[in-house]
């Protein structure tokens, strides 16, 4: 059995448990950040967990590059759009956070294991497995119309990241109902913004192991949108009816 035999093997494997993954969040809300709770084994601080899960997400794709042989600048292009997100969520976003908290010693395994896993799939897609593609691949439709998006997603998730983090830098210790973004609209913005840049990125690459990521990240963030709308609703009496969970009058 040749190597792509395997990568299409495990890609395909990679759907089915994200299927399940997608029916089992809509039912158990994975226990970390606000959702913390006991019953799920011993907890880590979550600063260091999630350097832990997030910093193998950018690692594991450019030793699995490196390993590789890329043709040309194009995959080198797409590694660097893919470390633009991974770099400031491993090494700098949990640092910015005010409150750390705990999450499960689990939660930081299983984390690590889909990071391990997908770096591996869309680093070797792009090193190895992907056409050959020109510099003009940078000027066409897809690449521009992905960036595009990617851009837009960023944008999305760091705005939404920052009105959370300007909560507690005006001296709250706890949760409050953010007023400010499209925070007005849905209750997860910081998800939308990862499922436009996701989106985006399997644009500009056009790869299967990247649209296959999407799907994974719609799997877990639609469940844990729904979920953290619900505990919004639950936690304060206040908190606007009309806003939906992730997407602008939708959903």
């Amino acid at each position: 059995m040749n190597e792509r035999a395997v990568f299409d093997g495990i890609l395909w494997g990679f759907v089915a448990l994200g299927i399940v993954t997608f029916l089992a969040l809509l039912f158990v809300v994975a226990p970390y950040g606000r959702h913390t709770r006991r019953g799920f084994g011993r907890l880590v601080n979550g600063t260091a967990g999630w350097v832990l899960m997030e910093s193998t997400a950018a690692l594991v794709p450019v030793v699995t590059f490196i390993a590789g042989d890329p043709a040309g600048p194009v995959p080198w292009v797409w590694l660097a759009i893919w470390e633009v997100h991974y770099l400031h969520r491993g090494f700098v976003y949990p640092f910015r956070r005010k409150v750390a908290g705990r999450m499960p010693v689990l939660i930081v395994a299983m984390g690590m294991f889909f990071n391990l896993v997908n770096g591996y799939l869309n680093g070797r897609w792009l090193s190895h497995f992907a056409p050959a593609r020109g510099l003009e691949w940078l000027t066409g439709p897809r690449f521009i119309a992905g960036l595009a998006l990617f851009v837009v997603g960023f944008v999305i998730n760091q705005h939404s990241d920052q009105v959370l983090f300007d909560l507690r830098a005006r001296g709250q210790t706890g949760y409050a109902v953010p007023q400010r973004g499209l925070h007005r609209l849905v209750a997860s913005p910081n998800y939308l913004g990862e499922l436009l840049e996701w989106t985006g990125f399997a644009i500009l690459a056009w790869s299967p192991a990247a649209a296959v990521f999407v799907f994974w990240t719609a799997a877990n963030l639609v469940p844990r949108a729904i979920a953290n709308r619900r505990w919004y609703r639950e936690t304060f009496p206040e908190y606007p009816r009309e806003r939906r969970a992730l997407v602008p009058y939708l959903l």
